[in-house]
């Protein structure tokens, strides 16, 4: 199943050019990413590992700490598990840019209907998914949420009131380096 749904992935690159990963294995633990991507416009790549593949959004402002903020999330095609790792400069065609691990780790599926557990993919599929992220820079309780904005599909990324949430402190602004090499996108140029 997650070879079907890399396909539109790898129609849109040329892995050999790029140096873009194509594939991984699940962990024992679904992960998330969160990638700074300097491409035609700063973005935040936000990824969480769902049956064999990285459901992927991208996040123009990037995830915000204080619940009250709700940001945009637009949905991107599925990515390989391997994505989760990657960090360099992407060459001139689909993507092009510095690409480096904002946050990642672990995540824990909290989604429930009627006081039930709801799988991930089934979660997605409903428009709505609960979070609880393990990160070096995120941690706590994220929602996701689809909604249509101007006639597309949409997400909205927020975060949970919970202790990990923080209205002052802003890491998308004071800390823009890889939470894997500690490199910055301008550092990788």
């Amino acid at each position: 199943m997650a070879e079907d749904e890399l396909a539109t992935y790898r129609r849109k690159r040329d892995l050999r050019r790029s140096g873009e990963p194509s594939g991984g294995s699940p962990g024992a633990q679904p992960r998330f990413a969160v990638q700074r991507h300097e491409a035609s416009t700063l973005h935040y790549d936000f990824r969480l590992e769902v049956d064999g593949v990285l459901k992927s959004w991208a996040v123009p402002k990037g995830p915000s700490l204080d619940p009250r903020e709700k940001r945009l999330a637009t949905p991107t095609e599925d990515h390989p598990l391997d994505y989760a790792d990657f960090e360099g400069e992407i060459p001139e065609g689909y993507g092009a840019g510095t690409v480096v691990v904002w946050d990642t780790g672990t995540y824990r599926n909290d989604t429930e209907r009627d006081g039930e557990p709801v799988p991930m993919a089934d979660a997605l599929e409903a428009g709505h998914v609960k979070v609880w992220l393990n990160g070096s820079k995120l941690c706590g309780g994220f929602a996701l949420t689809r909604s249509e904005i101007r006639g597309r599909e949409q997400w909205l990324l927020v975060k949970v009131d919970d202790e990990g949430a923080d209205r002052r402190r802003n890491p998308v602004s004071t800390q823009p380096e890889s939470v894997v090499s500690g490199r910055t996108n301008d550092e990788l140029r």
